[in-house]
């Protein structure tokens, strides 16, 4: 399989998408991260989780959600390349740097965590939309605030 850059109007939608996965945590809006991610494979540090209801049942039970109904981080998504198999127009592949940031009352901001995303995309019905996310956290710090033990 050689990857190959990707179209632009394609691979604006698929930021789009990565984009969105950031606000919806951010939000607190686990509802939507398994809507978003209903057809996905989610792999971060446990067991990989599938379907909308696994997925945003994870994310309930793992983090610490404030009084404003959002778990007080920013998820900063960056160094983003997105490709596509030559052979295959409607699988696409991305990798990314992902930093969280943590502002809860009374502390100042604070990096919790770094690491990569890479994803799987596949077009389906004209649409772009999430296979697979693996997520791989290099750096952690005071996560006490964020995850629940």
């Amino acid at each position: 399989m050689t990857r190959v850059p990707i179209d632009p109007a394609d691979g604006r939608e698929i930021e789009n998408l990565i984009a969105r996965y950031a606000e919806l945590v951010d939000d607190g809006d686990f509802a939507g991260v398994g809507e978003l991610l209903a057809e996905t494979t989610y792999q971060g540090s446990g067991n990989p989780l599938q379907g909308r209801a696994e997925i945003e049942q994870w994310f309930r039970d793992t983090l610490i959600v404030y009084p404003d109904g959002t778990p007080r981080t920013q998820h900063v998504t960056t160094n983003l390349a997105i490709e596509r198999d030559d052979s295959n127009d409607d699988e696409a592949f991305a990798r990314s740097y992902v930093t969280v940031l943590q502002a809860v009352p009374g502390d100042v901001p604070q990096i919790i965590a770094a690491g990569r995303y890479r994803d799987r995309f596949e077009r389906r019905g004209g649409a772009w939309r999430w296979a697979e996310r693996k997520i791989t956290i290099r750096l952690v710090g005071d996560v006490s605030k964020h995850l629940r033990s």
